[in-house]
């Protein structure tokens, strides 16, 4: 088989680009851990580090100082394991399964223990090792999603045995509305927290992700563990985001074309002109991870002209309106912004009806990948 006739493989064939700024996520770690003082920050990265690359996220994260890092699985845990060195401390968010256990212990990885059944699987898998493990006790302070319950915990007090071989050094919970500050389940849910974690053996204590860091000082406890902030989605609301934006997507066009008044666009014809349009059909759809829902309120950039996006998302491509664009000034095969400074994740989430985390975790591998930077302090 004769030589691959173009060298730019695979970014020159790619429909897309996706530029992933690794500076970016060190100046916003920097950031949050100058913003908690002396509580420690760790450095979220499950799903992939939301979709970025955890191979290529987490060592930047390490190097700007992250020594602590969460997961949901242990198989994130094990790849995680991989690719940091070997004093970063792992945590396994939704523990061992009975059947991962084991891995869970040989990979030096801290589950954290969520209910009566997990505080069993981890104590025998103590016992097996002859050796304390460490561990990570989650208590329910109001979310209803995980933890343990005050009847656990009263169940832990009169079986101490439940305990043996666990080395805890971590009580945590998790806000269910940090995202909205003045919520009043936010000081409920910390004093829950302090209030359960007095029952269990001393360990510090943590609370905040992201958007918890930004409620202040009350709420850093001894450690937060920030994953979207670090990402560049805002914390909440209120005012501009204080983050640093990470990831520009920038998709090619396929094809230009002119559209008369009445003529429709896309599944359904669900939208018409009432006046001549010029529009561009681009290599992005909803396998890629761009919605198909409230595409009507979404849009493309080129340089400083909106491009509205019209009808529906396809699975592999979109339209955009690019009749303000002069005449001459956008052609086939350049490129447009789906992300970038002029909208950002966040922009792309709210039209539609979506979080940041999901536009994110769901973009596609279908993106020619491009990383910047490499963390270092300027």
């Amino acid at each position: 088989m004769s030589a691959c006739p173009d060298p730019l493989w695979p970014s020159s064939r790619a429909g897309a680009r996706l530029t992933v700024d690794l500076d970016a996520i060190a100046s916003n770690y920097r950031y949050l851990q100058n913003c908690v003082g002396n509580a420690s920050c760790a450095a979220v990265v499950k799903a992939d580090a939301y979709g970025l690359g955890i191979a290529r996220v987490a060592p930047v994260l390490e190097r700007a100082g992250a020594k602590d890092f969460f997961v949901a699985h242990v198989d994130e845990g094990i790849r995680l394991r991989s690719v940091v060195s070997k004093d970063a401390r792992i945590t396994v968010l939704h523990g061992p399964r009975p059947n991962a256990a084991g891995a869970c212990a040989y990979y030096g990885l801290r589950p954290v223990l969520n209910s009566i059944e997990q505080i069993a699987v981890w104590r025998d898998a103590a016992g097996q090792a002859r050796a304390p493990l460490e561990a990570a006790l989650q208590v329910d302070s109001g979310m209803s999603r995980f933890g343990l319950s005050q009847a656990d915990l009263e169940a832990l007090r009169e079986d101490e045995g439940l305990m043996d071989g666990l080395d805890v050094s971590l009580v945590m919970s998790h806000l269910a509305c940090a995202d909205t500050p003045d919520h009043p389940a936010n000081p409920s849910q910390k004093a829950r927290l302090l209030e359960m974690s007095a029952q269990l053996p001393a360990a510090p204590l943590s609370l905040s992700a992201s958007s918890g860091i930004f409620l202040g000082p009350d709420y850093h406890l001894d450690m937060v563990r920030p994953g979207a902030a670090l990402y560049g989605l805002a914390p909440n609301q209120n005012g501009p985001n204080p983050l640093a934006p990470v990831v520009r997507l920038q998709a090619h066009i396929l094809q230009i074309r002119d559209l008369l008044p009445g003529e429709g666009v896309g599944y359904g014809l669900t939208y018409r002109p009432t006046m001549p349009r010029r529009i561009a059909t681009v290599a992005v759809g909803y396998a890629d991870g761009f919605s198909r829902h409230g595409a009507g309120q979404g849009c493309a950039w080129f340089e400083d002209f909106c491009l509205p996006l019209l009808g529906r998302v396809s699975m592999d491509s979109l339209i955009v309106d690019i009749s303000d664009v002069p005449d001459g000034k956008l052609g086939p095969d350049m490129m447009v912004d789906l992300i970038g400074p002029r909208r950002s994740v966040d922009d792309v989430a709210a039209a539609a009806g979506t979080i940041g985390y999901e536009v994110l975790t769901s973009l596609g591998h279908r993106f020619h990948r491009e990383y910047v930077g490499n963390g270092e302090m300027p």
